[in-house]
């Protein structure tokens, strides 16, 4: 489904919640990096893409599968921001926007639902050498990894295990919660 898109949206929960009776779990993790430019010369048309794909879309979904969850009193659901929505990154104004909205999202949803069996939390990952790359400047790559105490970009894995316990039973007294997985990026 497109997840930017309201009807498309309704119409994927609805078929996910007839295929399988239940929704558990919601991992929001469509995203797109948007143009590498200064915020004075960042393009409107541009701004409204990233938010749409990285922000919009996570609300959408939210708002759509949520309801089931309550009903079932019981739901996770995890959301992928990053920790450039905790820091910002220079040149990079609507996907460090867009990021700090899902946190803010996320803490949102956390409190209404914090009643009602439904746990909703977010990773802030630095960044993983993934397709969202060929979005870049070689000059923004190497900002980030110069931010990075490790010295190298997380994988994969690493933010899948951490998305996986955010899912599960198990982790039953957490919500809002923001997990950065930065290699000491961010260390507050």
């Amino acid at each position: 489904m497109d997840v930017a898109d309201e009807k498309s949206v309704a119409q994927g929960t609805a078929a996910a919640v007839a295929a399988l009776g239940k929704v558990d779990i919601l991992v929001n993790n469509a995203g797109i990096a948007g143009a590498n430019a200064p915020t004075v010369d960042y393009p409107v048309d541009e701004w409204e893409r990233v938010i749409k794909v990285n922000l919009t879309s996570q609300f959408l979904t939210c708002r759509a599968v949520a309801p089931h969850m309550v009903k079932q009193k019981y739901g996770r659901i995890v959301n992928i921001a990053s920790i450039a929505g905790k820091e910002g990154n220079p040149n990079a104004v609507a996907y460090s926007a867009s990021k700090a909205g899902v946190i803010s999202l996320t803490k949102s949803l956390g409190k209404e639902l914090a009643k009602d069996g439904v746990n909703v939390n977010c990773i802030t990952p630095a960044a993983a050498r993934t397709a969202i790359f060929d979005q870049m400047t070689e000059q923004h790559i190497n900002y980030m990894l110069a931010k990075i105490p490790m010295g190298r970009f997380v994988l994969v894995e690493e933010i899948a295990a951490m998305a996986c316990w955010l899912a599960s039973a198990d982790c039953s007294f957490t919500t809002g919660g923001v997990f950065d997985i930065s290699g000491g990026r961010a260390t507050y």
